[in-house]
């Protein structure tokens, strides 16, 4: 009976996501036009590159909704690395002029451009012989061939159904803003479990580490695979055995998957791929919210970082990191925190505190009465100090001393601090950002204005406080 209705689900999914022919004939003609736009801007800039369609369209393993074009420019070795993204840059550019242009960085720059209403990604990578790599792209159009040699027309369909699954549950992307699963990933698991149902079902019952080797280059040789990977999820690359395709999967998104998968296959619906849109608070409704939660809310509020978006979500990911190991090394409790931007102008780190007062005394450990040396340097150090309240004194076989918080005010640590940011390990840019245009700090209800003027950081704070993925919502709902 459960069989049944997944299949129904799925079935219903399929009509919205699998192209029609008309749509099919409009992408391929699109990226027919692409290839040659490209070839001819290339030859126009005087560089002689290969030029080919990759990624779900040449794949056919494409969604209707989200027809992503990848059009490589293999270019030659003699392109020093330093100038490849400049180069390939301007010959996208101009192959797609007149479009909207956004740059993208993965190992190196890259363009995203929007032309005739679809999303076009103009990657550069270098023409080499399979194992030979010069950057991280020059494997792709060996995945598209790998792929291709191997997916079976039935199979297509299973991919998007696994990819729609991952899109619904926030999974699903490689790129550093979200840490999920690539399309590439999706593709390979489909292949060697045989469908997106087997694909959940291997997941659904993870206890342990996951490996997944197609092509077997470790038969026999896990104790080299677990030294050379050391991921929970690894996916060997079957066109290059020393990369793990999962590598880019965090752990949250991993495990997210492995939740949702269980749930599904208990409860299977629509939802899963259609999760219901975030309807955010009401500005009485946040307030209240935040008054009644019990908790601090810290808002870190700043503007416009000079950087592309993979490198601006590289740069807010390590200062959010940062920025908690900071405020737990000064004894506040962090319960959570995430981080938000809408890449152009606005940013905001938002962390959740116990408390954003905490007392002025702490109780510090010293060592224990066994370790002589170490005791001396104890004693030496606190007593005597105008920042020691009590002590040294002997508890539980150990020295102990009561002393003076440097910080008692969540805000006052990080208005200190981040005068200098690097000193505390913000990322350059960001710190830049903090030294030359200034951030503010919100606490609580104070962000209801910033709020309401943006819809998009409502949706997030929202979201965060409920704290629930979208898909548990619609199922316990």
């Amino acid at each position: 009976m459960q069989r049944e209705r997944i299949g129904e689900v799925c079935r219903t999914v399929l009509k919205r996501i699998v192209p029609s022919e008309k749509q099919r004939r409009e992408v391929e003609a699109l990226a027919k036009r692409l290839e040659r736009r490209v070839a001819l801007a290339a030859k126009e800039f005087g560089v002689d590159a290969e030029v080919r369609l990759t990624g779900s369209v040449a794949k056919d393993t494409w969604l209707s909704e989200d027809p992503d074009i990848d059009v490589f420019l293999r270019v030659p070795r003699s392109i020093p690395r330093k100038r490849l993204g400049e180069v390939c840059l301007k010959i996208a550019g101009k192959a797609t002029e007149g479009s909207k242009h956004v740059e993208r960085f993965a190992e190196h720059p890259y363009l995203e451009a929007f032309v005739e209403g679809y999303r076009v990604n103009i990657v550069p990578c270098y023409k080499v012989e399979r194992g030979e790599w010069l950057s991280a792209t020059d494997r792709t159009p060996f995945h598209t061939d790998y792929v291709n040699e191997r997916l079976k027309p039935e199979l297509c369909d299973e991919v998007r159904l696994l990819k729609r699954f991952m899109k619904g549950i926030g999974v699903y992307g490689a790129e550093i803003k979200i840490g999920g699963f690539s399309g590439y990933l999706c593709e390979l698991l489909t292949l060697f479990y045989g469908s997106f149902l087997r694909v959940l079902e291997a997941f659904a019952g993870l206890r342990r580490r996951l490996i997944v080797d197609i092509e077997g280059y470790y038969n026999g040789r896990m104790d080299e695979l677990a030294l050379l990977f050391k991921e929970p999820l690894v996916v060997v690359d079957p066109v290059d055995k020393g990369r793990n395709v999962a590598s880019a999967v965090q752990k949250e998104k991993l495990y997210g998957f492995v939740a949702a998968a269980r749930a599904f296959l208990k409860n299977p619906s629509v939802w899963f791929f259609y999760p219901s849109e975030i309807k955010p608070l009401g500005r009485g409704q946040l307030e209240q919210a935040l008054k009644n939660r019990g908790s601090s809310l810290l808002f870190l509020v700043f503007g416009r970082v000079e950087a592309v978006p993979d490198v601006l979500w590289g740069q807010l990911y390590r200062s959010l990191r940062s920025l908690r190991r900071l405020l737990a090394l000064h004894g506040f409790s962090v319960l959570r925190s995430a981080c938000w931007s809408d890449e152009e102008s606005l940013n905001v780190f938002v962390f959740e505190l116990a408390q954003k007062r905490i007392p002025l005394v702490k109780c510090h450990l010293g060592p224990p009465l066994e370790k002589s040396v170490e005791c001396e340097r104890f004693l030496r150090k606190h007593s005597g100090r105008p920042e020691t309240v009590a002590g040294p004194y002997v508890e539980d076989g150990r020295w102990v001393v009561l002393v003076k918080r440097q910080y008692t005010d969540a805000v006052d640590l990080l208005r200190d601090k981040l005068k200098n940011g690097r000193s505390v390990g913000v990322a350059e840019k960001i710190s830049r950002v903090f030294r030359d245009e200034g951030f503010r700090i919100f606490v609580n209800g104070e962000i209801a204005d910033l709020y309401e003027e943006n819809r998009g950081f409502a949706r997030f704070l929202t979201e965060f406080l409920s704290g629930k993925p979208r898909w548990l919502e619609t199922v316990s709902g």
